[in-house]
């Protein structure tokens, strides 16, 4: 599959892939610009022409060429459209979903690394339990445990910087090079790239090349979930 560098999609209009996880296809895009629009009380030509663009930049017509080929819209069209609205990259990302809860809002626990490693905070399948923290507000996700963590350190650079806050999805299925936080039952918290899973252990990744990789047997581990989300 080849892609677009100006555009950094790919040019056949299959789904973008980044680090081996499916970002967005072709049709997600669409959805969410359409959805846009009519959260914002436009059609899509009116939201196109807020936004000082061309009014039949977003027809639907537009979006396939004469020879059949898949079109997307330009990062800077996408832009214009949020500067326009208002709206978040995160809201507009939300809308990308074909769910009931796209582009609805809710809190969500946000956890410290250092509360993280204490017990209390998550049950034994690795949900947030009690309601000792903070909470942000974050598109639904379709999964009612979610939860974000605070970034601690400089044990995650150069992916994830002092601050930042990654959305954890318990009931994500996890893959071969997905990013997940572990919890051993020693009760150390890490976010690593799952390398591969067998029955007896699990290898991972450190994300800063300055830390060491780990080799956990599955006895020493107390949960992992996927990382789905970063908040910078």
């Amino acid at each position: 599959m080849s892609i677009d560098k100006k555009k950094n999609v790919p040019s056949d209009g299959r789904a973008l892939v980044y680090d081996n996880v499916p970002m967005l296809k072709h049709a997600d895009v669409w959805r969410a610009i359409d959805r846009l629009a009519r959260e914002y009380g436009y059609s899509a030509s009116g939201l196109a022409r807020q936004a000082g663009l061309d009014p039949t930049t977003f027809n639907k017509s537009k979006r396939v060429t004469r020879e059949g080929k898949l079109r997307w819209p330009s990062t800077e069209s996408v832009s214009k459209v949020l500067a326009a609205t208002g709206a978040s990259f995160a809201e507009f990302v939300s809308f990308t979903s074909d769910s009931e809860s796209a582009g609805v809002y809710r809190n969500i626990p946000l956890i410290g690394f250092v509360q993280a490693g204490v017990s209390g905070f998550f049950d034994d399948a690795g949900y947030p339990t009690g309601g000792a923290w903070d909470e942000i507000p974050f598109p639904g996700l379709g999964d009612p445990y979610a939860y974000a963590l605070e970034v601690t350190g400089d044990s995650m650079e150069p992916v994830f910087r002092d601050g930042d806050s990654i959305i954890i999805s318990p009931q994500a299925n996890i893959r071969r090079g997905d990013r997940v936080v572990v919890k051993t039952k020693g009760g150390e918290v890490m976010v690593k790239v799952l390398l591969r899973q067998s029955a007896r252990k699990v290898d991972l990744q450190s994300l800063n090349p300055n830390h060491e990789d780990r080799s956990l047997s599955i006895e020493e581990i107390d949960w992992m979930s996927r990382v789905v989300w970063a908040s910078k």
